[in-house]
């Protein structure tokens, strides 16, 4: 029953952040860091299963930290990700405004949506890098055109590991791809001449995009094929990782 719940106020959260909807992305928050709450306490032997079978609200202290804190980071992360993926700053700014209001400044998710506000010179760990090319996608820059097709790539492949250590990683890869096929398609048509073995780049360019499917393989794919192009050497494990998601069936 609980793992209905589960899915029951998970699904509305999904498509408020595959669709970039600050309304239920707002409308929906509570109910998911509730249950998820929750359950990690089941497991954990923190709580005991409520007798009424009602999910339990969560106190101010919860929702300050530890479970709850983690949780709400990962779905603004997610949330802010596919909103970054859109170019839409605005549902961006309308989330935080709301949760604020609410919640005060320290609001479950207010620690991930740092990194895409804050300036870090010097990106270290994976959420500095995505957070940080969050940015300029959120702000509308677009890198000049010799280094576009380069900073495509990087934020792309940064994006798809982020993607695929959250709990929302179907939701993510979808406007990915998306993106993925619509920057790559923009350098077909304009942006060969800045590419890497440009003879050998533009057919494997043509090949990798004449996949209809907007996925995860997609993806890995064109990450994996298209770094010579960028000028990017690969280490063997990030090799091998990119060729496993790329597998079909």
């Amino acid at each position: 029953m609980d793992m209905v719940e589960l899915k029951k106020r998970k699904q509305p959260l999904n498509l408020a952040i595959v669709y970039v909807d600050p309304e239920a992305y707002l409308m929906h928050l509570m109910g998911w860091l509730e249950i998820t709450s929750y359950l990690s306490a089941l497991r954990s032997g923190a709580a005991a299963p409520a007798v009424d079978g009602a999910i339990p609200a969560l106190s101010a202290e919860q929702l300050r930290g530890g479970a709850v804190a983690e949780i709400g980071n990962d779905a603004m992360f997610a949330f802010c990700m596919t909103a970054a993926l859109n170019r839409d700053k605005a549902a961006v700014d309308k989330v935080e405004v709301a949760l604020v209001e609410q919640f005060g400044k320290d609001f479950p998710g207010s620690f991930a949506l740092r990194y895409f506000r804050d300036a870090i010179e010097a990106p270290v760990t994976l959420d500095d890098f995505v957070g940080q090319a969050g940015q300029k996608m959120l702000a509308g820059e677009i890198p000049p055109p010799p280094l576009r097709a380069k900073e495509n790539w990087s934020a792309g492949l940064r994006f798809l590991e982020k993607a695929r250590k959250s709990n929302f990683v179907h939701e993510i890869m979808y406007p990915l791809a998306v993106w993925h096929r619509a920057r790559w398609t923009e350098t077909q048509a304009t942006g060969v001449a800045f590419l890497q073995h440009i003879e050998d780049s533009v057919p494997v360019l043509r090949e990798v995009l004449a996949e209809t499917r907007n996925d995860e393989p997609f993806i890995a794919d064109l990450l994996l094929k298209m770094a010579p192009a960028v000028d990017m050497e690969l280490a063997d494990d990030m090799q091998g990782y990119l060729r496993s998601l790329a597998r079909r069936g």
